[in-house]
């Protein structure tokens, strides 16, 4: 038996060559190019469902009726402000994140609420039906009306799908899932996308909703290939400790709606709770003031959220002082430092500096600097910043401090939960008053330890 040709697929970008190499020729990342049969014969999929695989007709784009997208909701409102208002009709949802972290328990969920408005599947590649009637007991869900199918073959769920005509479908998981044109392995790179690929066709074609689970590597990106991202129409990330009750939900990628959005839920006995208070969860309870505690507004979408930054600042013991951040990136971590001792004069060179974003969120925006230098300043001091202070914006290379987008939403934000003292960049300083805040507006870094100085003596 002759042995079968392979090549190999970069899961970054899809690249193909025919030789292994440390480094994907097309997209330059490295350890990505995986092993893949290459698949022999015309056209894999001519045969199979035709009727599903009409030539579209040309026409102009001015003849096309310009309508919004009507959308669905689920029943659990964290879920569908991440979705952007809701689901839609024809869309397809990717939803990836660590193993147990509460993906089918929410989607099992969805689906329940949506089964007495609408016709639902849900399809199991990775547990049996008495695994989900279990899970679907303990969660007290009215399963009545949900229809579920456990199978792998990519055919036998097309089949499924256009016999049964249902609105709603999801597959746990798309790694799972293989197709019989193809000869890899389910969870190869070429089943994947084929896979991917076949349902989001049919998805258009028909108007079904499909949600599909994804695996993640170790450093927490989806697995497979990133073509995968690229097919769907809405990619969401489970994020949060698993050791936490605490889960958070983003839209990385949405055609219908804002992205970065984040829904917060709490695991319960009963499923997943949306949480309508986020900002609660963010922030420590402390007795009394500490050092190295800086409150800061973030901006998730259109949600501003308060979040707790947390800096521990000691004498280090090692020739090369650690550099240590969770929740925000370390290399704008050593560019702040360096901002912090060229302009306003503070060196942590022979300091250990540890940086934390309270309660497992991750923030992403630059509008975190002048919170993280705050802090950093009141951990060498050993002095905690005043009582009711919160902050945000952007510190440059120069020293200067950059307006944040939405700084009314966010001070607004800040208000209703109690702040009394802002320092904020001087263009986010708002023409009228905020009951209850008093605005500081600083235009430089220097500028702002000043007055956080002066504010707290």
């Amino acid at each position: 038996m002759a042995k079968a040709k392979t090549n190999y697929t970069c899961t970054e970008c899809g690249g193909i060559t025919n030789k292994w190499a440390g480094q994907c020729p097309a997209c330059s990342q490295w350890n990505t190019l995986v092993e893949t049969i290459i698949e022999t014969g015309g056209n894999r999929f001519s045969n199979q469902h035709q009727g599903l695989a009409q030539t579209a007709p040309v026409v102009s784009l001015s003849d096309i009726d310009a309508i919004d997208i009507p959308r669905f909701g689920t029943g659990i409102e964290e879920f569908d402000r991440v979705l952007g208002g809701g689901l839609v009709a024809g869309g397809v949802v990717l939803i990836g994140g660590d193993p147990g972290i509460g993906k089918s328990t929410l989607l099992l969920q969805a689906l329940a609420n949506l089964s007495r408005v609408k016709k639902v599947l849900y399809v199991s590649g990775e547990e049996s039906g008495a695994q989900i009637a279990m899970r679907g007991k303990r969660l007290s869900i009215d399963a009545k009306d949900l229809k579920l199918q456990a199978e792998i073959q990519l055919e036998k769920i097309l089949h499924t799908l256009i016999e049964h005509k249902p609105e709603v479908v999801v597959i746990d998981s798309i790694q799972t899932v293989y197709s019989d044109a193809l000869s890899s392995a389910p969870g190869s790179v070429a089943q994947v996308r084929e896979c991917a690929a076949q349902l989001t066709r049919v998805a258009k074609q028909t108007g079904i909703t499909i949600i599909m689970v994804g695996h993640v590597t170790k450093e927490g990106a989806l697995a497979g290939p990133r073509v995968l991202e690229h097919i769907v129409d809405t990619v969401l990330y489970f994020e949060g400790d698993t050791h936490s009750s605490f889960r958070l939900v983003r839209a990385v990628k949405n055609r219908f709606g804002a992205v970065n959005e984040l829904g917060v839920f709490a695991m319960t006995e009963k499923g997943l709770k949306g949480v309508s208070n986020p900002s609660a969860l963010f922030l420590s309870q402390h007795d009394v003031a500490v050092a190295g505690s800086c409150v800061m507004v973030t901006q998730e979408g259109t949600r501003p959220l308060l979040v707790e930054i947390q800096a521990l600042v000691d004498a280090s013991h090692a020739p090369n002082a650690r550099r240590l951040s969770v929740g925000l990136d370390q290399n704008r971590l050593a560019m702040l430092l360096a901002v912090l001792h060229r302009h306003a004069g503070i060196a942590a060179f022979d300091q250990d500096v540890f940086i934390n974003a309270v309660g497992g969120v991750k923030i992403t925006e630059p509008a975190a600097d002048l919170a993280v230098l705050l802090a950093i300043n009141s951990s060498m001091r050993n002095k905690p910043l005043p009582r009711g202070l919160v902050v945000f914006g952007e510190v440059g290379l120069a020293g200067e401090i950059r307006p944040a987008p939405r700084g009314q939403e966010r001070l607004r934000e800040a208000a209703k939960l109690g702040f009394s003292i802002a320092v904020i960049p001087k263009s986010n300083v708002p023409k009228h008053k905020i009951e209850g805040l008093t605005v500081i507006g600083v235009e430089r870094i220097d500028d702002a330890l000043n007055k956080i100085r002066d504010a707290g003596e």
